[in-house]
C-alpha cells in the first residue's frame, strides 16, 4: 500500500480509504447496502490488514447508523492507528437547524458524530455539501474552533466548487483561521468535470483530492455492459441514480476499452478505472467501498497496479471531453507559459508540451 500526504498537511493517508456507505442499511441508505455489525467488522480488518489507514464515513449514511456501526468496531482504543474521516451538512432531524453549516448545525453534528463512534477525536471533518445560505466566515469559524477544542484534528470539503473552495481558503487566510487540506469529489473516467476547476485549484492550492463513487456507482466496475440487462444486486437494478449518465453510447465505449486494458492484464476493469484514477495528478486517495470480501479485496488490489503510456493513451481516447472556454484558448494562445495546474487539464490536449524545466 501507498501512502500519500494529504494536501498541505503532514498526515499520511493510504492510496485506498475505506467507505462505508454499505453499512447500516437505512432510508435511502437500502439501495447500497445493508452490512451489520459482524459483516462490516470482517471488512474492517481485511482492509486494515492490507494497509488502509483511514475509513471515511458520514453522519447521513442510514440517519447515524454507519457511524453507530463503525463506532463499534473501532471505538475506543483506535486498531492500529486507524484513521477516521466523516462529514456534515445534510439533515439529522427535522428540526430547522439540524442541517446545513452554521454554528449551530457543526458543532451539534461534530458532538453526535463523536459519541456515535465512540472516540474523541475525528481525524478529518469534512463538510458534505455546500450551504449558500450560512456565511462562510461563520462554517470557517465554527470548524477552527472545533480544532482547537480537540474534537477535530483536520478539516476538509466535499462538493463544492471551484469558487466556493476560493473564497473558503480566502476566509480562513484572513481571519487566520485552519484551512481545507482535502476535498472530495466525483471523478471518473466517464465524469471528468473536475479537471476544469478543481482539480488544478487543488494542485495550486495544496490540497489533497479524496475520490467518492470511484467507479461510479459501480458502472465501470465491468459488470455493466452494452445492451445487456442490469445485474441484481448492483446500485442500478434498485435504482440509484448517481452519477447521472448524459451520454450512454460514451459511457459504454469507455467500459469497453476499460474491459480491453484489463484482459490484456489478467484484472478487473474496476481496477483499471481505480488505477487510472491513482495515476492522475493531484489525487491523493480513493474511497472504495463494496457490499462483500470479494468486491474489497479486488478494489484493493488496484493499490499496486500501475498503468502504461499507451494505456493511459488509450484511456484517453475515449473518455477526454472537449475544453469549455477559456480552457481552449489558453491550449491554443498561452501553452508556452503554463503551470503544473494548468496542465493537469491542459496535458491531453497539447500535442507539443512545455519542458517542464521551465515550468
Amino acid at each position: 500500500m501507498e501512502y500519500r500526504q494529504l494536501g498541505r498537511s503532514g498526515l499520511k493517508i493510504s492510496t485506498i480509504t475505506m467507505g462505508t456507505m454499505t453499512f447500516g442499511g437505512v432510508g435511502w441508505a437500502q439501495t447500497v447496502g445493508d452490512l451489520g455489525v459482524n459483516e462490516a467488522r470482517r471488512l474492517v480488518d481485511l482492509c486494515l490488514d492490507a494497509g488502509v489507514n483511514l475509513i471515511d464515513t458520514a453522519d447521513a449514511y442510514s440517519q447515524g447508523l454507519c457511524e453507530e456501526i463503525l463506532g463499534e468496531i473501532i471505538g475506543g482504543p483506535r486498531k492500529r492507528g486507524v484513521l477516521i474521516a466523516t462529514k456534515a451538512r445534510f439533515p439529522m432531524g427535522d428540526g430547522p437547524n439540524q442541517a446545513g453549516l452554521s454554528r449551530q448545525h457543526l458543532v451539534a453534528a461534530c458532538e453526535a458524530s463523536l459519541r456515535r463512534m465512540k472516540t474523541d477525536v475525528i481525524d478529518l471533518y469534512q463538510v458534505h455539501e455546500w450551504d449558500g445560505l450560512t456565511p462562510l466566515e461563520e462554517t470557517m469559524e465554527a470548524l477552527d474552533t472545533l480544532i482547537r477544542q480537540g474534537k477535530i484534528r483536520y478539516i476538509g470539503c466535499s462538493n463544492f466548487s471551484g469558487w466556493h473552495i476560493m473564497k473558503a481558503l480566502g476566509v480562513s487566510e484572513r481571519e487566520r483561521y485552519q484551512r481545507f487540506v482535502s476535498q472530495q469529489i466525483h471523478y471518473t473516467l466517464e465524469a471528468r468535470d473536475a479537471e476544469n476547476e478543481l482539480i488544478p485549484i487543488s494542485i495550486d492550492q495544496g490540497l489533497g483530492i479524496l475520490v467518492w463513487s470511484p467507479l461510479a456507482g459501480g458502472l465501470l466496475s465491468g459488470k455493466h455492459r452494452r445492451n445487456q440487462k442490469t445485474p441484481e444486486g448492483t446500485r442500478q437494478f434498485a435504482g440509484w441514480t448517481e452519477p447521472p449518465i448524459r451520454d450512454e453510447d460514451r459511457l459504454w465505449t469507455i467500459v469497453d476499452a476499460l474491459v480491453e486494458v484489463a484482459d490484456g492484464r489478467g484484472v478487473s476493469a474496476a481496477q483499471v478505472a481505480l488505477a487510472w484514477l491513482l495515476g492522475r495528478p493531484g489525487i491523493t486517495s480513493v474511497v472504495a467501498g463494496g457490499r462483500n470480501e470479494a468486491q474489497f479485496k479486488d478494489n484493493l488490489a488496484a493499490a499496486s497496479l500501475k498503468l502504461s503510456d499507451e494505456e493511459k493513451i488509450k484511456l484517453d481516447k475515449v473518455s477526454l471531453p472537449w475544453l469549455q472556454y477559456p480552457y481552449w484558448h489558453q491550449r491554443n494562445t498561452a501553452s508556452d507559459r503554463l503551470s503544473k495546474a494548468d496542465l493537469s487539464l491542459l496535458a491531453p490536449h497539447i500535442v507539443t508540451l512545455p519542458d517542464p524545466a521551465n515550468l
